[in-house]
């Protein structure tokens, strides 16, 4: 698959850019590098999964056909010298799409430490995509 360029208002971050270039183009090992070695990231209704070799397993798994639509997000810098970011956009699936909110920490060598992926679904639509 091509990589396609992002561009997210309000985020130019090399780093964030590349994580949905990446994981949109299905290279979820370079995906994974972007991570810091013990980097977690936290999907939704999952423990959080640790490490770059644990997050490529997991992303070969379970996002294959997966397309990350983010708009627009914000940044702030914390007293830890981190950069937290928060994003809104969309994600579509083969078999359906679903609004979400990713949150990511950056620590100061621009390697992920964190990142949550949280559905803005209400439970309706939850129980739709569990089927």
């Amino acid at each position: 698959m091509q990589t396609q360029t992002i561009v997210i208002e309000g985020i130019s971050h090399p780093t964030i850019l590349r994580y949905f270039e990446t994981l949109n183009a299905g290279e979820f090992e370079a995906t994974s590098q972007l991570f810091a070695i013990e980097g977690e990231m936290k999907p939704p209704f999952e423990n959080p999964i640790v490490g770059r070799e644990a997050i490529a397993a997991y992303l070969q798994k379970e996002a294959p056909g997966l397309i990350a639509i983010p708009q627009a997000g914000i940044a702030e810098e914390t007293d830890q010298n981190c950069t937290e970011f928060q994003i809104t956009g969309k994600v579509q699936m083969p078999m359906f799409g679903v609004n979400v909110t990713w949150y990511f920490t950056l620590d100061q060598t621009d390697h992920l430490t964190f990142t949550r992926i949280k559905l803005n679904a209400s439970p309706q639509e939850l129980v739709k995509l569990r089927r």
